[in-house]
């Protein structure tokens, strides 16, 4: 479905560098959706943060472990998150919807089936999804990899026509970000291997990194799906792939046939 997006908002987009929520570019992001959902395009938003949000409201007396740490912040945080976004797309008078899911119900079934169903209905109701890992009860194996994967098996479920990775710099590079003499690579024929380019790092707040959103646009690539690889920390960026695609830095990953 051509005019099917879903966006990926990582933690590092959305979080300062003191580590609390950053709400003014969150408001920067609902804006643009809604500026999309204007112009005709359904709405998918992926979006990091919620252990972020949740960090920031409560300071624990006793050590936790990085399970307790994870579930206790992300089940605080959540509700913070998509309060603060139903604050803002109400704004716009856009209803958004919480969709909270597991990797085990990606797996073909009655789950897998339950869930496409539900995200159907609320796009077909005119409700924008907000989707996220349940991190109270995903942990250790049950995990995705990171939101990276959560966002390419929601597209390839959703039959979007695209699939948009936010991250802190603007794509990939065919040597590191901040060398000067590296070029940032804009398209990625299908069969590409960039996986010399490719680091195995991870971001500040989150658990992805370029490799993953590599691992992520690849597959996604494969299933037909155009990838557009893009920096969330720059003005206006959405509607700029929109408008101005072709002077605005990012990498595509040109969709198999």
């Amino acid at each position: 479905m051509e005019k099917r997006i879903v966006i990926k908002v990582g933690s590092n987009v959305l979080t300062r560098a003191d580590g609390k929520l950053d709400v003014t570019r969150m408001s920067a992001i609902v804006d643009q959706v809604a500026w999309l959902r204007r112009h005709g395009y359904e709405v998918i938003l992926v979006s990091s943060g919620a252990v972020a949000c949740g960090r920031r409201e409560l300071q624990v007396e006793h050590e936790l472990d990085s399970v307790e740490q994870r579930q206790l912040f992300s089940a605080l945080g959540q509700v913070k998150l998509v309060g603060l976004y139903y604050d803002l797309f109400r704004e716009y008078g856009i209803h958004v919807g919480q969709v909270l899911t597991m990797k085990e119900n990606f797996q073909p079934g009655e789950q897998y089936r339950n869930q496409r169903a539900c995200m159907t209905v609320m796009l077909e109701n005119d409700v924008l999804p907000i989707v996220n890992e349940n991190d109270t009860v995903s942990v250790t194996e049950l995990m995705f990899t990171d939101n990276d994967e959560l966002s390419g098996l929601i597209a390839q479920m959703m039959q979007a026509g695209t699939l948009i990775l936010l991250s802190n710099i603007d794509g990939i590079y065919d040597g590191h970000p901040d060398n000067p003499a590296s070029h940032l690579i804009p398209q990625v024929e299908p069969g590409s291997d960039l996986s010399q380019y490719i680091k195995e790092e991870k971001s500040a707040f989150g658990r992805g990194g370029m490799h993953s959103k590599y691992t992520t646009a690849q597959k996604v690539q494969q299933a037909g799906i155009r990838v557009i690889i893009a920096n969330g920390e720059r003005d206006n960026i959405l509607v700029n792939l929109i408008e101005h695609k072709d002077e605005t830095p990012h990498t595509e990953f040109i969709p198999c046939n």
